[in-house]
């Protein structure tokens, strides 16, 4: 018997939850197979990768359309019990009015969650304005109240990975998309324990994000004890996944050599992962 499915609400009520204390890990599937993968092993929620799902479409990270992302966003809703937070890149506008409209429509896809970042995309100038951020953001913060306000607003300060690691700028950045509305906190590029815990003093009581989205030594027990209440790795599974799929084609094209199958998940365990999965949907 198929059992039923939690409602939007539900979703969003344990995704609200979970932020209140502790720390959980948020991984970021790129796809439904690897949604319902991540499902299996127990994460209590999971996170959308623009640039996982980019890729995938055969598109560079920032390059693919609203349209393309919010059909993404309402097939990963569907596909888990779980709920989802959405990596909403910039809003897909070039103006708040165009964020909030942006934001009502990402809402419509049965989100939890949603993060809106402050990089504009333009190597020239890589990061909107602090006044102009934090319009959009609280033009995210509108729509998402006027939709019934329980989806979880998430404000991301990128200065570190548009080559301005300044943690002051950081903490500040993230200071004013709190009082902008933001519910989570969100600054990519951290990677020392001060830093971190930097960061979560500054913004407390808010909960932060923290990205690890390469090898560390941190553990998830160390990164908890800094106070971090959220753990998610952005595109680094998928890119693992590319990373064992780029080698043994290469081992296939380059040398003759099918040793890159090796350590090749079988299609039984496969079929089972799905078929199991599917029967919940």
């Amino acid at each position: 018997m198929t059992k039923p499915r939690p409602s939007i609400a539900t979703k969003r009520r344990i995704f609200r939850q979970l932020h209140e204390s502790g720390c959980f890990v948020i991984p970021n599937p790129w796809d439904v197979g690897s949604a319902l993968f991540l499902q299996s092993l127990g994460f209590k929620a999971l996170a959308t990768t623009s640039s996982g799902f980019a890729w995938s479409r055969g598109y560079a990270d920032n390059a693919i359309s609203r349209d393309m992302a919010l059909t993404h966003l309402r097939q990963m809703v569907e596909a888990t019990d779980l709920p989802l937070n959405a990596d909403f890149e910039s809003g897909f506008a070039a103006d708040a009015a165009g964020v909030a409209e942006s934001v009502r429509l990402a809402v419509e896809t049965g989100v939890a969650g949603l993060s809106i970042e402050d990089s504009t995309g333009d190597a020239t100038r890589p990061l909107f304005e602090i006044g102009e951020a934090v319009e959009r953001m609280r033009a995210a913060r509108s729509a998402i109240d006027q939709a019934g306000g329980d989806t979880l607003l998430v404000g991301r300060a990128e200065c570190f990975l548009v080559g301005r690691p300044d943690l002051d700028e950081t903490i500040s950045r993230l200071k004013a998309y709190s009082e902008a509305g933001a519910d989570c906190l969100y600054a990519p590029g951290l990677r020392t324990p001060a830093q971190i815990a930097a960061v979560v003093a500054a913004i407390a009581p808010k909960p932060f994000n923290l990205l690890v989205g390469s090898a560390s030594e941190l553990t998830v027990q160390q990164i908890a004890a800094l106070g971090v209440r959220r753990v998610s790795v952005g595109g680094a599974l998928a890119r693992s996944a590319w990373g064992g799929f780029i080698r043994a084609a290469k081992s296939l094209a380059e040398h003759g050599k099918f040793d890159g199958f090796a350590d090749a998940t079988s299609g039984n365990q496969l079929n089972a992962l799905f078929r199991d999965g599917r029967s919940q949907v």
